[in-house]
């Protein structure tokens, strides 16, 4: 097939993907992958039909839904390469934020603006991460970084946001299983997952263990944590970082003595190390021209 040429405006007739330039001029974005540049052109695009559609939160933010099925299908990849894609403009370049919302349901995904001064996200730090992200490269047994939760202000030595005063020993393990299955989306992990089930159910009855523990401190890494801080940390826990551990735990081929408290490390830790971990995955893709 042969083309023609253009001739006057002719060229301003087209729809175009906007695909920001300060994307490919500013050293920041530099070791963004062309093709994630070029996702986050088509997620940008559909922010305008999100805001006619009126796909705004609580908070006035605009959101979009995209799956990973239509990004195979408006870059031509497969799904493995979708889901990288993903992954790299949210954990690396830190452009994009998705938010599950249950059970076959599509994540809402809101397009950062990188223009303007970033704003504390208040419903997405409590709901989805820890809001103080440190980069703590593995999940491997060691001494723990330290995490920068207030402890005079932690609001869980008695996982209050649970139990009663009148709840007994029983209803307090009930209700904190409760808590973590809804948390963690538990029957949307298993559906991932249907092979570890047996895994999951261990990674939780840890965290049941350890919130409804009448210990002061906690062992973590080696070092013993005050028991407010640990309790607090794994209520924040979601399906992401429940599958972040999962997949860091087939992956690895060191011989592990406790399972249980390398566990109890792995699910502490994954908030400060999940973003690490897939950029590592996405630099060593580009390294190996995978993407």
């Amino acid at each position: 097939m042969e083309f023609d040429y253009y001739y006057g405006p002719e060229a301003d007739t087209y729809a175009f993907y906007r695909i920001p330039k300060v994307l490919f001029t500013e050293e920041h974005f530099f070791g963004i992958s062309t093709e994630a540049k070029t996702l986050y052109g088509i997620l940008l695009d559909r922010m305008n039909l999100s805001a006619r559609n009126g796909w705004v939160d609580e908070y006035g933010r605009v959101y979009i839904i995209c799956t990973v099925k239509q990004v195979m299908k408006s870059l031509g990849c497969a799904e493995q390469k979708a889901i990288k894609l993903f992954n790299e403009l949210e954990y690396k370049a830190k452009l994009i934020e998705r938010v599950r919302k249950g059970q076959g349901k599509p994540c809402q995904i809101y397009v950062k603006n990188f223009i303007h001064n970033p704003r504390k996200s208040l419903v997405l730090n409590n709901e989805n991460h820890n809001s103080g992200a440190m980069n703590i490269t593995s999940l491997e047994l060691g001494k723990s970084q330290p995490n920068n939760i207030d402890i005079n202000n932690t609001e869980f030595n008695n996982t209050n946001l649970i139990l009663s005063d009148e709840t007994d020993e029983m209803d307090e393990r009930e209700a904190t299983l409760r808590y973590i299955h809804k948390k963690v989306e538990y029957e949307y992990l298993l559906n991932d997952n249907p092979f570890s089930q047996d895994l999951i159910d261990e990674m939780i009855a840890i965290m049941v263990d350890t919130i409804c523990s009448g210990q002061a401190r906690i062992m973590v890494s080696g070092d013993y944590k005050p028991a407010a801080v640990v309790k607090s940390q794994l209520m924040k826990l979601t399906n992401e970082h429940l599958s972040y551990v999962l997949t860091c735990f087939k992956n690895n081929s060191t011989k592990v003595k406790n399972v249980k408290a390398y566990l109890l490390s792995s699910l502490y830790n994954a908030p400060f190390t999940m973003g690490a971990y897939y950029t590592a995955l996405v630099n060593n893709d580009m390294a190996e021209g995978r993407i």
